[in-house]
């Protein structure tokens, strides 16, 4: 029923947006999903459809399994894992943070390729 797809549409739209207007929407590119919500499962399905090789970041492992497995994403990495996020520096074109709760961005940047975006979707009530 319509009801039931218009999340589907908000969601989808909501990433779709930025990755269109910054010009991700071309195949090849390695994009990292910050947040695994509603918008962050909609991010890793619509950047796969548009043949991005995918990268949840998450704070825990606790939703792995359902990354990698159940959305398709190519890789998983903990933001608390230093190691494996040295490991990451420098190897996405964009991130999208969908994270709706202030927290530190530095540790995402260097994740970043050169000219690489943060693309920020997570509404916060405080200031940057």
């Amino acid at each position: 029923a319509p009801e039931q797809a218009a999340p589907l549409l908000c969601a989808g739209i909501t990433v779709y947006s930025p990755l269109n207007h910054f010009g991700f929407n071309q195949s090849g590119l390695r994009g990292g999903i910050l947040g695994l919500g509603g918008v962050g499962h909609m991010g890793v399905k619509i950047a796969k459809a548009m043949g991005h090789h995918v990268t949840v970041i998450s704070s825990s492992n606790k939703k792995r399994q359902e990354a990698l497995e159940h959305l398709g994403a190519d890789d998983y990495l903990v933001s608390s894992d230093t190691d494996k996020m040295q490991e990451a520096a420098d190897s996405l074109d964009y991130i999208i943070d969908t994270v709706p709760v202030g927290h530190p961005l530095e540790p995402y940047l260097s994740l970043l390729k050169i000219d690489g975006k943060l693309i920020l979707m997570g509404v916060i009530n405080t200031p940057l």
